[in-house]
């Protein structure tokens, strides 16, 4: 009887005992957030050799300027002409072609380069 107990026992239990559940297909749902600001990076140089990084980000009229291994962050200023940012301490101006970065309350100019700018090629002149 304890034999016949003890099989029935083994049936029973070796079935589900060996049933292992089955991995669920795993469903991540992991959305990058799109980037949908217009944003311009730009890297001068001036003739001195200095480097400054100007990143725009003409959604949110912010600018972010690395110079000598600082970051300055600015506002755009609409009262200004072409593309001027400031804050409190500094300004960034790019206006014809001249980049400034200064700083306002010692009027200290900390880079300034002049871009040449592409000629169109030769001039052509009317001829009647």
């Amino acid at each position: 009887m304890k034999k016949l107990l003890a099989l029935i026992l083994l049936i029973i239990l070796i079935p589900t005992a060996c049933k292992h559940p089955g991995k669920e297909a795993e469903t991540i749902a992991s959305a990058l957030p799109e980037n949908k600001d217009n944003i311009t990076k730009n890297i001068y140089v001036d003739s001195y050799g200095e480097k400054i990084e100007v990143i725009i980000n003409h959604t949110k009229n912010t600018a972010t300027v690395h110079l000598n291994g600082k970051t300055y962050d600015l506002k755009k200023s609409d009262a200004l002409p072409e593309y001027t940012a400031s804050n409190e301490e500094y300004q960034y101006s790019e206006i014809k072609g001249n980049i400034t970065f200064l700083k306002k309350n010692v009027d200290m100019v900390l880079f300034h380069l002049k871009k040449n700018k592409k000629d169109a090629g030769p001039a052509k002149m009317a001829s009647y």
